[in-house]
């Protein structure tokens, strides 16, 4: 029986091929997962294509672009999903805003584009995802966000970034908290650098003497990690930041 026979997942952020959103809808249809994935200007032959490989394992599968900036997003995308698959049981807050800022850069415009993504969708999303299971009468859900280490180390020039994202990780533990009497989980997944295609070589290679396990995180390996929280192998955690990092030392 594959792990996640069954369960219909909601995974936004899914936009290139190479991203970690992309290597999770794909572990978990493997997995026997249904897919409904969100992307934002992606394009429509990618998001077909995807799609085809997606169903290729045996699952359904529906995408939709979506800004989730927009307040009445998370709304509207949980709609979907459950008049396409059904009531979504796992929610993987994959999407991001970022733009390099610094102290010198920093606005309120700055702040709030990357509080509508970063937080207030993801806030929204987690508890109507929440509310929408609870009076499906279903039970084991599972909420799993997408963060980058904000308590590890400093991001120089991201100070909207890791303000928006170290506030996921503070809204994962109480949430937590709140839902496990409704046998809903809720943790955080910090991936360390990753290469989805966004470095470039010289950012490589200065970064690889850093991952003391000899290699640079993939997105696969967020997949997996993802795929563990997601089954009932990880039914017992819950209120959990995982820094998944290969060994990512700071110095």
């Amino acid at each position: 029986m594959m792990r996640l026979e069954s369960q219909i997942a909601v995974i936004t952020g899914v936009s290139h091929e190479r991203g970690i959103g992309a290597a999770i809808a794909r572990t978990f249809a493997k997995e026997g997962a249904d897919v409904f994935f969100t992307h934002w200007q992606a394009g429509s032959d990618w998001e077909s294509r995807f799609r085809q490989e997606i169903t290729g394992y045996g699952v359904r599968c529906a995408g939709m672009e979506i800004d989730l900036s927009d307040a009445r997003a998370p709304f509207r995308l949980l709609d979907e999903a459950a008049a396409r698959l059904g009531v979504p049981t796992i929610l993987v807050n994959n999407a991001a805003y970022s733009t390099r800022d610094g102290f010198e850069a920093l606005d309120a415009e700055t702040l709030d584009a990357h509080y509508f993504v970063n937080v207030r969708a993801a806030c929204l999303l987690s508890v109507e995802f929440a509310r929408r299971l609870q009076r499906s009468g279903k039970t084991n859900g599972r909420i799993i966000n997408l963060t980058s280490g904000q308590a590890q180390g400093p991001m120089p020039g991201e100070l909207a970034y890791v303000a928006s994202k170290g506030a996921i990780s503070a809204f994962t533990l109480t949430l937590s908290v709140e839902l496990a009497p409704h046998g809903i989980t809720v943790n955080a997944i910090n991936p360390g650098p990753t290469d989805t295609g966004w470095m470039w070589p010289e950012l490589e290679k200065a970064l690889l003497p850093k991952f003391l396990l000899g290699r640079i995180g993939q997105p696969e390996d967020a997949a997996r990690l993802a795929l563990f929280l997601a089954s009932d192998e990880g039914k017992w955690i819950t209120g959990q930041v995982i820094n998944s990092e290969g060994g990512f030392y700071r110095s």
